[in-house]
């Protein structure tokens, strides 16, 4: 039992970043683990949970909730291009700097807020619920949700930095065109109209993993001083989102086509 503690404290915090220990919802996984299985737990059980209720519109807080996402997204943008610019980064590869200088203080809080996006954007399945669009709370959308909490956490844990922030940054200038739609979407059924370019979103968000998958394997069978398990599981992760959300799209767009 002692070895397994042993192992258990140098694994989660020996290791980790000391810079982030502090931080909301870092310092243990069990906070994320928690809130990813109960997540988990309500979308398996959205439609007894809103048994007994109608569903709601929502439509003011949609637009709010959406267009704050945007607004959010596009700080990511910015803090991600600056600080990533002002330190030199390299876009192929990117040590983690682990020091106290600013810069990398600054890289490490908008990981950090990229992180957190991944709580907030949890409402996206609660307001599925809530208005009874059950369709919505897909295995890819609660797969999505629920991973991210937990790869995440793991990111700012151990590299809040280097080449994270390619998938930081790439992720929120997607956010910023997807959450527009929703955003525009919410404000009614007379704004469809301008919403043709959906299917051009999903296209995006298939070009995004594709980038990551193929940064990420670079860095992991090349010399790059970046931990291999953290690309490794990046790796592994983009191809299950490239094959869920290929089978969205072939579903959604090409087989509807035919």
């Amino acid at each position: 039992m002692d070895r397994i503690l042993e192992v258990y404290k140098d694994a989660i915090y020996d290791k980790a970043d000391q810079r982030t220990e502090s931080w909301f919802l870092v310092s243990s996984p069990w906070p994320p683990v928690i809130i990813c299985i109960s997540y988990i737990l309500v979308c398996a059980n959205c439609d007894k949970i809103m048994k007994n209720f109608q569903a709601m519109s929502l439509r003011p807080i949609l637009v709010a909730y959406n267009f704050g996402l945007v607004i959010l997204s596009v700080y990511m943008v910015y803090e991600f291009l600056v600080t990533s610019i002002l330190s030199g980064y390299s876009v192929i590869c990117q040590p983690v700097d682990y020091s106290d200088n600013p810069l990398a203080i600054r890289m490490a809080k908008v990981c950090w807020w990229y992180f957190f996006s991944k709580y907030i954007e949890l409402a996206d399945t609660i307001f599925f619920i809530l208005r009874k669009k059950f369709n919505q709370v897909s295995f890819l959308h609660v797969y999505h949700h629920a991973t991210m909490l937990i790869n995440w956490w793991l990111a700012i844990k151990y590299v809040a930095g280097g080449n994270s922030f390619l998938i930081g940054v790439i992720n929120s200038f997607i956010h910023v065109i997807m959450y527009s739609y929703y955003g525009i979407a919410a404000i009614g059924p007379h704004m469809q109209k301008y919403l043709w370019w959906k299917k051009y979103l999903t296209k995006l968000q298939l070009i995004q993993f594709f980038i990551m998958l193929v940064h990420s394997a670079n860095i992991l069978l090349g010399d790059c001083d970046f931990p291999k398990w953290i690309s490794g599981l990046v790796v592994g992760y983009q191809v299950t989102l490239i094959l869920l959300f290929g089978k969205f799209y072939f579903d959604s767009y090409r087989r509807k086509k035919d």
